[in-house]
């Protein structure tokens, strides 16, 4: 269970808390200043049986717990959690950059790839709706999510090698995570070599939270690497590994296409999705039903001396 939060910047008020409480006790110190030169304010306080001190703090606690429950309100407490689901929407998300074109798989990255999210297509249940992007330098939808296995595989065969320098993973995540709108339990499968040199992929992490995306990666190549046009071309798994594991997602490394299989494999199998709920109402209405008993006591029990 994470908590986070739909409007952070008002959680700034939290800094007011501290004036509070100082406000609080100056004034406090004024009036009973004030009160000393008319009575003994002690000795009626014995007589009443009333603790000034004790009644002055309990009030000043309750004043900051409505005030912590209403600024946690205005910033949108949410719960994100893991439940069960029976079925998936998924994009799988392809990298097409010339990285790909290394020959640690067979005849290439890219064609192993392709032939094994064929294989996951075919697999799949009957309707699984799959959408599949490609990414490079840039993201480019090659097919809404759809429950038709003929266009998602025309679709992943058309992919070619990308003339688009660079690897953004960040926006392949966002482009994803976009087509997943409105779909119940929400799932990326991006495939790469991990060798990112655009972009950022905290912003994207944040982006499929935000949206209950669960984002699976799959590091194919080899540490030993393999030849492209550019030279040699090693598997980077850090930043795949940082996707998964903040998206609560799982990361499988593909060394060899049997292992690349078995990543598809597990995925399937997985049945649990994100469900965010915002629970930001139940601070408002506990922070009411705190101001009513504030109220009461203040003009009861606690009720100031005449």
């Amino acid at each position: 269970m994470i908590f986070d939060f739909l409007k952070p910047s008002y959680l700034f008020l939290l800094a007011l808390i501290p004036i509070v409480v100082f406000l609080h006790f100056f004034m406090l110190k004024r009036k009973r200043s004030h009160a000393l030169h008319f009575a003994n304010f002690e000795a009626i306080a014995k007589v009443k049986g009333i603790d000034l001190l004790s009644k002055n703090i309990f009030i000043l606690s309750l004043t900051i717990l409505i005030s912590l429950l209403l600024i946690l309100s205005l910033s949108g407490v949410k719960i994100q959690r893991t439940l069960y689901s029976s079925s998936f929407s998924f994009v799988i998300a392809i990298d097409s950059s010339t990285s790909m074109e290394a020959t640690d798989f067979s005849p290439n990255r890219l064609e192993a790839a392709k032939s094994t999210a064929l294989d996951f297509v075919n697999s799949a249940p009957a309707g699984t709706k799959i959408g599949i992007v490609s990414f490079s330098g840039n993201a480019f939808i090659e097919q809404v999510p759809t429950e038709e296995k003929e266009f998602i595989q025309t679709a992943i065969e058309s992919i070619p090698l990308s003339s688009i320098g660079g690897t953004d993973l960040g926006e392949a995540i966002i482009t994803s995570t976009n087509l997943l709108e409105g779909e119940e339990a929400r799932s990326v499968i991006l495939l790469s070599d991990g060798r990112i040199n655009v972009g950022t992929i905290e912003n994207a992490v944040n982006y499929a939270n935000s949206y209950d995306t669960i984002v699976h990666t799959i590091g194919i190549g080899t540490e030993e690497g393999g030849l492209t046009s550019y030279g040699l071309s090693k598997i980077d798994e850090d930043a795949l590994k940082a996707i998964a594991y903040n998206t609560n997602g799982k990361y499988f490394k593909a060394d060899t296409e049997e292992s690349l299989q078995e990543s598809f494999n597990q995925i399937i199998e997985l049945k649990f999705k994100k469900v965010t709920v915002n629970i930001s109402p139940y601070f408002t209405l506990a922070a009411l039903i705190l101001l009513i008993i504030e109220y009461v006591l203040i003009n009861t029990r606690y009720r100031v001396l005449p």
